[in-house]
C-alpha cells in the first residue's frame, strides 16, 4: 500500500520544478493528482507522464490557475471536489522568486510576491480546508516555503517578507485546525535545481552553464538539493506516516540556522 493510497491530492504550481516533483511521488505512492498552472501545455505533458506512474484505479488531472488570482485559486479546489468528491491533501507548491532589495522594490513588484507566495496559498489552505471541516474528515496542507523566511539574501526582500508570512499562517491555521484533525506543515528548502532556479540564474545572476557546478563548490554536502528529495518528504507530511505532527515548519537544507565558524 503507498503511502498516499486513495488520496486526492492538490498540488498547486504542480506542473514545473518541486510541484512536478511532489505530483509525480504522490502519484507513485497511490493518490489521485490534480496540477494547477497557468501553462495548459507543460500541464497535460505532465499529466500524461503521472498517468504512466499512477496506480490501477487511480487518475491525474491538469486545472489552468493562476495562484495571484484569488477566484482563479479557489476554482482549482472547486474542480477537484467536483470531480472527486473532496480534497484529501493540498501542496502549495506556486512561487516568484524575481530580485528585489529594500532599496530598490517597487510596490508593484512586492504586490505580485505577496500574491503569489502569501495570498494565493492563503486563500487555497482556506477553501480546501473548509473542504475537510464540511465533510468532517482529516486532511493535509503541505506549504512549500524557503530558508530565506529566516532572512534571507538583501536582493530577496519583498520573497523574504511573503514567505516569512507565509511560515506564520502555516503556524496560524494548523493551530485553528487541530481539532478538525487537519494538519498544516510547511517546509523550508534550501537551494535546489529546478528549471526555475536555472533560469533565475541565468536572468538576475548572469550565470552560466557550469553555475551548478559553482553553486556545488560553496555546498557543505557538494551538491544542490534535488527536487525528488524534496518530494518524498512532503509526501510524508501528507500521509499518515508522519502521524501526529502538524504547525511545523521544517528547514531541509545543509547550511545550519545559527550555525558559526
Amino acid at each position: 500500500m503507498g503511502l498516499l493510497e486513495r488520496r486526492v491530492v492538490l498540488v498547486s504550481g504542480g506542473t514545473q520544478g518541486v510541484g512536478a516533483g511532489v505530483a509525480r511521488a504522490a502519484a507513485r505512492e497511490g493518490a489521485d493528482v490534480v496540477v494547477t498552472g497557468r501553462r495548459p501545455e507543460v500541464g497535460e505533458a505532465l499529466v500524461a507522464e503521472l498517468r504512466g506512474l499512477l496506480a490501477e484505479g487511480r487518475a491525474a488531472h491538469y486545472v489552468a490557475a493562476d495562484v495571484a488570482d484569488v477566484a482563479s485559486a479557489q476554482a482549482s479546489v472547486a474542480a477537484v471536489v467536483e470531480r472527486f468528491g473532496r480534497v484529501d491533501g493540498l501542496v502549495n507548491a506556486a512561487g516568484l522568486t524575481s530580485r528585489g532589495t529594500l532599496l530598490d522594490t517597487t510596490p508593484e513588484l512586492f504586490d505580485a510576491h505577496v500574491a503569489v507566495n502569501l495570498r494565493g496559498p492563503f486563500f487555497l489552505m482556506q477553501a480546501a480546508v473548509a473542504d475537510m471541516v464540511r465533510r468532517g474528515e482529516p486532511g493535509a496542507v503541505v506549504n512549500v516555503t524557503s530558508t530565506s523566511a529566516h532572512g534571507g539574501q538583501p536582493y530577496l526582500a519583498p520573497y523574504v517578507a511573503a514567505k516569512a508570512g507565509l511560515a506564520g499562517v502555516t503556524r496560524n491555521a494548523a493551530h485553528a485546525h487541530r481539532f478538525d484533525r487537519v494538519r498544516i506543515n510547511a517546509l523550508n528548502i534550501g537551494w535546489t535545481d529546478t528549471e526555475g532556479e536555472d533560469a533565475t540564474q541565468r536572468v538576475f545572476h548572469g550565470a552560466g552553464d557550469d553555475w551548478r557546478e559553482r553553486a556545488a563548490q560553496q555546498l557543505p554536502m557538494g551538491r544542490l538539493g534535488q527536487v525528488d528529495e524534496i518530494a518524498d518528504v512532503v509526501v510524508l507530511l501528507l500521509s499518515d506516516r508522519s502521524g501526529v505532527v502538524t504547525g511545523s515548519v521544517i528547514d531541509w537544507d545543509q547550511n545550519v540556522l545559527g550555525g558559526m565558524d
